[in-house]
């Protein structure tokens, strides 16, 4: 009798992948393969080959889902019927799991983005790149959406309550409980049921990719295709324009963001205030979706590399509380996101790879002190009402801190140069310790009585300091003053 261990055994005349791939392609193209080259995998279960023969290189596939594989396979044949650039399903075994597609290279959109990026904004070529990809994306939603059968959706046919509540939990309980977090449960299950009744109020009766993210556009001659797709179903058009934009290492500058989505709104023709109430919260679920994928893998199951995409994803979140309005009350999760985005803990995967931005802005302490839109409630406020002051002269009182004759005169004082130098030097302190830290949000403020003179004066210096000592974004504005201004990234 064989011993218990020796039943579980794999039998030694078992195929390997790689024989029934080779089998599969001689079947296809009458000879087997010259080479056979794994390739990295991604984050599912699917292992990939490149086959290499008879003049020809094809993409092998051993997916041991037979219903994703199902999926992919009838995708790919309906969006190439509808024209769109897919791989080609050269032949497929379900019942061994495997399938050949056409071989699309090996840039993906983000290697591009990683390749051309020099600084902290896309390059013209990078940005084109991306437009064609917009540019399709309707295509897919709509023009294939309509004739698909949806029979062949796995997990579910549509992103509905179900597949929301998924999403959620998938991120409560492999990202939240797994980063420490602290979380009320039964707060945060009105809030996700709150999410889920406003996410659902938009048209869901397109096609989502649901995966539509960098690394799932190939780009071959300089034109988009697309892969990875199988997750695809019925949902709302929000959701795969948050997937690109807010793909978290690809680290897309907000303006750039905005630019981008104005694209994509063109290029689908659809209303613009109709689609941006709900957009933001379609960016909050993808986001939380994808930190539920980066704690599974990376938390849970040990492969760490998924983790630098955290800090990014923790950035964009930061982001979002400042300038994103999101119709319905969400009290805990936003209490939840305001502490993932003070966490040293989550900010420390991939170090000093984001960026600072350093907000310095002048006011008046008679209109009260500003307020920090960060919601760190942190940032340093200095006092400058014991510095000379040129609003007192009849020449400067028109004048403000801007102009070269109140710059010289608040240059020429003592006190003025030995605050600024304390200044500086706290300021220092606090940047390197942030850009050390992957925090991303400094803020400094000078307040004195007007908020035209001497205040203006110190937060241009600081400004101008900051830029030739670090490449950190400023952002300057001037509270009092009737333009403030906005520094662009500094490289």
């Amino acid at each position: 009798m064989p011993t218990k261990k020796a039943e579980l055994q794999a039998p030694e005349t078992a195929a390997i992948p790689e024989d029934d791939l080779n089998a599969l392609f001689k079947k296809t193209f009458g000879s087997v393969p010259e080479t056979v080259t794994p390739l990295k995998g991604d984050g599912s279960t699917r292992r990939l080959f490149r086959l290499s023969g008879a003049g020809r290189s094809v993409i092998g596939a051993v997916g041991p889902d037979k219903l994703e594989n199902a999926a992919f396979v009838e995708f790919s044949k309906h969006f190439r019927k509808e024209g769109l650039p897919v791989p080609e399903i050269y032949a497929c075994e379900p019942s061994k799991n495997i399938y050949l597609e056409e071989d699309l290279g090996d840039m993906t959109l983000f290697q591009f983005l990683l390749k051309e990026r020099a600084g902290y904004d896309l390059p013209a070529s990078v940005k084109a790149a991306y437009k064609k990809t917009l540019e399709w994306l309707p295509r897919f939603q709509m023009q294939a959406g309509r004739t698909l059968d949806y029979k062949y959706c796995y997990p579910r046919d549509s992103f509905d309550r179900q597949s929301i509540m998924w999403d959620l939990n998938y991120f409560k309980y492999y990202f939240l409980r797994l980063s420490k977090i602290p979380f009320n449960e039964a707060k945060l299950e009105d809030d996700f049921s709150a999410l889920t009744d406003f996410l659902l109020e938009a048209d869901t009766s397109y096609f989502i990719y649901r995966d539509f993210q960098s690394r799932n556009v190939m780009l071959r001659g300089g034109e988009p295709c697309f892969i990875d797709y199988q997750g695809g179903r019925r949902g709302a058009l929000q959701y795969d324009a948050a997937s690109l934009l807010y793909d978290a290492k690809a680290d897309i500058p907000p303006e750039t963001r905005l630019e981008l989505l104005e694209h994509y709104l063109k290029a689908a023709k659809v209303d613009k205030a109709v689609f941006m109430r709900h957009f933001y919260a379609y960016v909050y679920i993808r986001i939380m979706q994808a930190l539920g994928a980066y704690g599974l893998r990376g938390f849970y199951e040990g492969k760490t590399h998924f983790l630098q995409s955290v800090p990014y994803a923790v950035k964009n979140i930061e982001w979002l509380l400042r300038n994103a309005d999101v119709p319905v009350k969400l009290p805990e999760l936003t209490r939840i996101f305001k502490s993932m985005t003070a966490s040293s803990y989550l900010r420390q995967f991939g170090a000093g790879k984001l960026g600072l931005t350093v907000r310095v802005s002048s006011f008046s302490y008679r209109k009260g002190l500003p307020s920090d839109e960060s919601g760190h409630g942190g940032g340093f406020v200095f006092d400058c009402r014991y510095l000379p002051n040129p609003g007192r002269e009849e020449k400067f009182a028109p004048l403000t801190g801007k102009d070269a004759e109140v710059q010289a005169y608040l240059a020429e004082k003592p006190q003025v140069g030995g605050f600024l130098k304390g200044v500086f030097a706290l300021v220092d302190a606090a940047a390197e310790n942030y850009q050390s830290r992957n925090f991303t949000d400094l803020m400094v403020s000078f307040g004195c009585t007007g908020g035209r003179h001497r205040s203006v004066y110190c937060a241009e210096q600081l400004k101008k300091h900051l830029a030739e000592k670090y490449k950190v974004k400023v952002e300057l504005s001037h509270r009092e003053l009737e333009s403030p201004s906005k520094e662009i990234p500094l490289t």
